[in-house]
């Protein structure tokens, strides 16, 4: 054995310890001090609303075809718009009648979202998914819908933005309009009067 091997080998492999035994002890105060995640971590997932309050899920089935983990389940329906039907959840023909999510499975990779034609499903920066019961850990479509913002409606409805499914898909949402008249002169007073005239 060299005089190296015996003598310096030991000290280098003590170099990590040395260098860190007299720094001062970082302690993270999880979960009462949360570090913010970066802009495009992947954290839980969200099917997204138009701003109607309508779906973007078409229940094409795309992102449980693309998860390599096997995770998504989903069963599309057609939107019935008949007096005695189910009504409509999503512009378009079909929507997500069952969508779920197994994050026993899911490896948070982000191809789903990478699949989706109709940006419904992203990911949040939500990362706290632990818990005490696997059951619990299956998220149902009520789970990982995003909330009802103000002007938005609860499906099923009809369209409100507009009588066409391809203005939505087209980005051509117009942003939405009081049923009243009343209430939309009280809003905005220049859309009362007559056109050339000044408000």
């Amino acid at each position: 054995m060299s005089a190296r091997e015996s003598l310096w080998d030991p000290i280098a492999g003590f170099g990590v310890t040395f260098r860190t035994m007299f720094k001062k002890t970082v302690t993270e105060q999880y979960p009462f001090v949360k570090s913010p995640t970066a802009p495009r971590f992947h954290g839980r997932h969200q099917l997204n609303r138009w701003p109607d309050g309508l779906e973007k899920c078409i229940g094409c089935e795309l992102c449980a075809w693309a998860c390599p983990a096997d995770a998504i389940y989903v069963e599309g329906a057609t939107n019935d718009d008949s007096p005695d039907g189910e009504g409509r959840f999503s512009p378009g023909e079909r929507y997500g009648r069952v969508y779920q999510i197994n994050y026993l499975r899911c490896i948070l990779c982000g191809l789903c979202i990478e699949a989706c034609p109709t940006r419904a499903l992203t990911m949040t920066n939500e990362y706290e998914l632990a818990d005490d019961n696997r059951e619990d850990l299956i998220y149902e479509k009520t789970d990982l819908l995003g909330p009802l913002l103000e002007g938005m409606v609860e499906p099923p409805h009809a369209q409100m933005i507009s009588d066409d499914h391809h203005d939505y898909y087209k980005g051509k949402t117009l942003p939405l309009l009081p049923a009243d008249p009343a209430e939309d002169a009280e809003v905005n007073p220049a859309s009362s009067s007559e056109p050339g005239t000044p408000a």
